[in-house]
């Protein structure tokens, strides 16, 4: 896969380790060697171990937990800068802020923005992510950027399942969009869970819009994050009558209490990607991997090909 212009060198930040030795089996490359230390009090200064004079980089790492790990990624783009790399693409399987890409009220950041503005100032040529929380984020960028879609890793999944009476839902009217564009991979209907919200990650009532009655439920989202919202629509269409649960959700965040929440909850099976390294083992905890994926997409940018194949399920 090795590119036939400028060679390329994958690196991976701290936070995404595991994925990126993936990506770059997949590629068909070693990870390139990088330190990553911290002074005493916390401060970040990476370095490369190698040369990447005239190199096409690219630097893998999702912004969970962000605000480290953002910095710690801009240091390395830096870096790679100020080494003469040709290209620094930025590979962020989760990207972090993603929520906060509007003024949904007075007097707040639009964060999103912000991040693109700093990956943008440091010298990133590309960025490369997966299910943005809400696509029109890519305009927030003034360099190329490629979204990935995981639907092409969960409609496999889903299909195996042989789920007798499919049916997509949202967990919230937000989704409804991205629930219903999944349920044409499988002519299935869609229902949606309405929910009021009295703060972030507290919800304070939820209904049912649609009829779920010896339905087998897949509730689609792109972020767990507290897991407070899917478990309780999962209790709620399960009272409906439902036949069963399940639920796909791209990033799998997981903050507080989320593995108990989601233990205690009346899903089957959680079935997210390894764009975030899950902390702990659950046995209702499902994992794709989307390794393969950035490495045919890495490797499509390489040799100016379009990437457009890769949406095909």
């Amino acid at each position: 896969m090795a590119s036939q212009f400028n060679p390329v060198k994958l690196f991976a930040g701290s936070a995404t380790r595991d994925l990126a030795e993936k990506i770059a089996g997949f590629y068909g490359s070693e990870l390139g060697e990088i330190t990553l230390s911290r002074f005493s009090d916390g401060e970040i200064q990476p370095s490369f171990n190698e040369s990447i004079r005239g190199c096409d980089v690219y630097l893998i790492q999702s912004t969970a937990q962000p605000n480290d790990n953002i910095f710690e990624l801009l240091m390395m783009i830096d870096a790679a800068k100020r080494a003469s790399a040709n290209t620094v693409n930025v590979v962020i399987p989760y990207f972090g802020y993603a929520r906060q890409d509007r003024k949904d009220r007075p007097r707040v950041a639009i964060g999103s923005k912000l991040v693109a503005n700093l990956l943008t100032a440091a010298g990133a040529s590309r960025v490369m992510t997966m299910d943005l929380h809400a696509a029109q984020i890519q305009g927030f960028f003034d360099i190329p950027v490629d979204h990935l879609d995981a639907s092409v890793i969960f409609v496999p999944y889903i299909k195996s399942l042989n789920l007798q009476n499919l049916t997509i839902a949202s967990p919230d009217m937000g989704g409804s969009y991205r629930a219903r564009t999944f349920a044409k991979f499988f002519n299935a209907e869609v229902v949606i869970c309405d929910k009021r919200r009295k703060r972030a990650n507290e919800i304070e009532a939820m209904s049912i819009i649609g009829d779920v009655t010896d339905e087998d439920i897949v509730l689609i989202d792109d972020i767990c994050d507290t897991a407070g919202t899917l478990s309780k629509a999962a209790g709620l269409i399960m009272e409906k009558g439902a036949r069963s649960v399940r639920a796909v959700c791209t990033h799998a965040v997981l903050s507080g209490k989320a593995y108990e929440t989601i233990e205690n909850s009346a899903l089957t099976e959680l079935i997210v990607t390894d764009t975030i390294a899950p902390r702990v083992q659950s046995d209702k905890i499902k994992v794709l991997s989307t390794a393969e994926l950035f490495a045919k997409a890495i490797a499509s940018v390489n040799q100016h090909s379009s990437i457009s194949a890769l949406f095909k399920v």
